[in-house]
């Protein structure tokens, strides 16, 4: 899993127009993968990501964040699943919109994530 999921990371971000430069790691731990990037994209905005999968049959994606940001350092959303908002109904996940909202969401892959960056940035 852990070769052709990262295979499949980067050939999801190469094939975007959006996508300038990605920088990737995976550290390979004994019981879990960690998934760490940032994704610059054409417009000088950043994606930094994490996944956490613990190793079993079938690997689990047990944490993510997904944090999306202008070139200014200014938050356009994020996607987390830390459970510090247990009142939405899509708890633990959620997305943060901006600096200050919170809504319920259910938990994205990457690629829902990069369209929707996709269309910010071509809009």
């Amino acid at each position: 899993m852990n070769n052709e999921y990262h295979e499949s990371i980067l050939a999801l971000l190469s094939a975007s127009p959006f996508v300038h430069e990605t920088i990737l790691s995976v550290d390979d731990r004994d019981e879990v993968w960690f998934i760490r990037a940032d994704v610059h994209f054409i417009d000088n905005s950043l994606l930094h990501f994490r996944e956490l999968f613990v190793k079993q049959d079938n690997p689990v994606k047990k944490a993510y964040t997904y944090h999306y940001q202008r070139e200014d350092g200014t938050m356009v959303f994020r996607y987390d699943n830390a459970p510090h908002f247990p009142h939405l109904p899509t708890a633990p996940h959620h997305k943060h919109i901006g600096e200050s909202n919170v809504i319920a969401a259910d938990a994205p892959d990457l690629q829902s994530v990069l369209r929707e960056i996709e269309a910010l940035i071509g809009a």
